[in-house]
């Protein structure tokens, strides 16, 4: 496969959770690839150039030999087809595989008070001051449930080896770390663990100027 061909739409203020998500996943597949930036704020993502790519309007978007694909977890399943011979970004397991899969969805699709009231740009920018409401609480203790009975007794990733599924869950994770929310111990060293792999890194190396108001 021609990697030059494959572009990354990601927001302009590279904080997403979901545009890290693909970009971390391009980079541990070791594939070449554009960045292509949007502003969010300005609303760029809603022109009829980028509404005609994506379909959804939502980064990031991955664009490959005049294919475009949005949403960050068909984004790896996507990477993992058209270059197979490379590191898997999901577990080959097939039972492995479906959890990776069940936790990426529940991750995208419930846990909103948490994204709401911690949201991804703390990582970056600071910390907030504003408890968590009881609601967020809930999801807070839903969260550290699910996690720990997937990283039983330390483990360094969720299913024997890294997967995509292991950055998902520690940028969640990390919305609550990064601000000081309380947090098991077993968690946060998944957390900081997560956070030094060089795809990471290379994620966090992106240019951030402005800090959104609080």
């Amino acid at each position: 496969m021609e990697s030059a061909k494959l572009k990354l739409y990601v927001g302009a203020d590279f904080v997403s959770a979901f545009a890290m998500s693909a970009f971390v996943g391009l980079k541990e597949k070791q594939l070449s690839f554009d960045i292509v930036t949007v502003d969010l704020k300005a609303r760029e993502n809603y022109l009829p150039a980028y509404r005609d790519l994506s379909l959804t309007c939502k980064i990031p978007t991955l664009v490959h030999e005049g294919f475009a694909l949005s949403e960050s977890s068909a984004i790896a399943e996507y990477l993992d087809e058209i270059a197979p011979g490379h590191p898997k970004l999901l577990p080959q397991d097939l039972r492995q595989r479906a959890r990776a899969r069940q936790l990426q969805a529940w991750l995208r699709s419930d846990l909103l008070v948490i994204r709401k009231e911690r949201p991804a740009d703390l990582i970056y920018f600071g910390p907030r001051d504003t408890p968590l409401s009881a609601d967020a609480q809930s999801a807070v203790q839903r969260l550290y449930f699910v996690a720990g009975q997937l990283l039983e007794q330390g483990a360094e990733h969720l299913f024997g080896e890294w997967s995509i599924a292991d950055t998902d869950l520690a940028i969640m994770l990390n919305r609550l770390l990064a601000n000081g929310d309380p947090m098991p111990a077993q968690l946060a060293d998944y957390v900081r663990r997560q956070w030094q792999r060089d795809s990471v890194q290379a994620w966090l190396d992106q240019p951030r100027s402005l800090a959104p108001k609080h």
